[in-house]
């Protein structure tokens, strides 16, 4: 996951610069996106943010992160009676067990953010929308691409999305004046 990381290190504010070019004219100047960087982390990992009015609506720790996944692997790990520990497939089956887990509840470290902002930057955004995968959703409803048309399409399947997703669909739509309430 680190090769992410220095992947993205030299070049996070081209990446930056990217994501705020795409980023609707309506928000630009309301959204912002953090990376900070723990020089003394034993990986250098930190946190990635999204906030909105510079209020955080989305932090991607990645100390946090991996200690939740720690602690959701041994909670897996419990439900099995004869769960051995010398077993590499099952150890490994059950850290992407725990790893699918904090996705579908948005629990991200940093690396994931970087991972999320390259098949974000590579995939058409008509397929962006249609991931299940949450921090994809939320940049595609940070995108100029996604017009307001495609908002009020989206309005109905909305309530099947996580909360976070949700939250980004408001704050998108007030900013494009578009009314949610029927």
């Amino acid at each position: 996951m680190q090769e992410v990381f220095l992947l993205y290190s030299p070049k996070w504010s081209k990446a930056k610069k990217r994501l705020k070019s795409f980023t609707c004219e309506s928000l630009r100047s309301r959204v912002d996106f953090q990376v900070i960087n723990y020089r003394h982390a034993h990986d250098q990992l930190g946190r990635a943010v999204i906030t909105v009015d510079k209020i955080e609506k989305l932090n991607m720790c990645t100390i946090t992160a991996e200690r939740k996944e720690y602690y959701r692997e041994r909670s897996i790990q419990q439900q099995f009676d004869d769960f051995d520990s010398e077993d590499r497939v099952n150890i490994l089956a059950i850290q992407e067990q725990a790893y699918q887990q904090l996705k579908e509840e948005a629990i991200y470290g940093q690396y994931d953010f970087f991972s999320a902002l390259e098949i974000y930057f590579d995939m058409p955004i008509k397929e962006c929308l249609q991931s299940n995968d949450i921090l994809l959703k939320i940049l595609c409803l940070l995108d100029r691409r996604v017009g307001k048309r495609t908002l009020l399409r989206m309005k109905d399947t909305m309530t099947n999305e996580h909360t976070l997703v949700q939250d980004f669909f408001k704050i998108r739509c007030e900013a494009e004046n578009i009314r949610l309430a029927v």
